[in-house]
């Protein structure tokens, strides 16, 4: 019996794989940067004045056209929705750097306290001023409920981090700013207006904007940043949402009364 002959072949060598951290660096990188972008080009749009944006570019700044005909009280609030949302937009990323927390946890928390802040105050302006918006009922509920939810999210994160609920602020806090990033991928609808334009021949680009938003505009940005909020949430292990935790909630509340 003769041995058989095995040729030497050598494995080929695995594909690097991109590291989990690596991955998170660029997505995280990726997020500053858009929330950034959008922050700068909302606020500057609208603290110019909502009579000059509209003026300038009637077309495309819908909203302003429609405030800037309604009575000061309710234009204030909404330049106050505007800053204070685009505020939220730009300091919410930093929030979830690891870097920043263990090299100054002093300016996490002051940052915190901003964000929190720029919530609170955007979150009620907007669910005032959507009570006037262009968009009808479905544009009124849609809003209304970002902005209720939008409130309520930072709230609980602010209170387990009082509680030292880390893990629980943690998932609060990423649900909060997926709601704060909705404004982000708001912008990116003019793109889904133009793949549109193939399928609607017959329906105008003024058409097609018009009804993207009084239908999609009062959902779109929050409804999937949810989705993928709750999804990040299960992947790190997080808690997720307990009714234990409004009740918990209430009773630290009372308590303190």
């Amino acid at each position: 019996m003769t041995d058989t002959l095995v040729p030497d072949v050598t494995p080929p060598s695995p594909r690097p794989v991109r590291s989990a951290p690596g991955r998170r660096r660029w997505s995280w990188t990726f997020v500053v940067l858009t929330s950034l972008a959008v922050a700068g080009w909302f606020g500057g749009q609208y603290v110019e004045g909502l009579a000059a944006v509209a003026a300038r570019t009637p077309d495309l700044v819908t909203a302003a056209s429609h405030f800037d005909t309604l009575p000061w009280p309710i234009r204030g609030l909404f330049l106050v929705h505007i800053v204070t949302a685009a505020v939220a937009l730009a300091v919410g990323p930093f929030q979830f750097s690891m870097r920043l927390r263990r090299r100054s946890i002093r300016t996490h928390r002051i940052l915190g306290r901003v964000y929190l802040i720029a919530v609170l105050f955007g979150a009620t302006s907007g669910a005032v001023t959507t009570l006037w918006n262009s968009m009808g009922i479905r544009g009124v509920f849609g809003y209304f409920m970002l902005d209720v939810l939008w409130a309520a999210t930072a709230w609980l994160g602010f209170r387990a981090v009082r509680g030292r609920r880390f893990r629980e602020h943690q998932a609060w806090m990423i649900r909060s700013f997926a709601l704060t990033y909705a404004a982000a991928l708001r912008a990116a609808l003019p793109v889904l207006v133009l793949l549109q334009l193939p399928f609607s021949p017959d329906t105008s680009l003024t058409e097609l904007f018009d009804n993207a938003i009084h239908t999609i505009a009062p959902w779109m940005g929050w409804l999937i940043n949810i989705v993928v909020a709750e999804w990040l949430i299960a992947r790190r292990g997080l808690p997720g949402v307990r009714w234990s935790t409004f009740r918990e909630d209430r009773r630290s509340v009372s308590a303190t009364v």
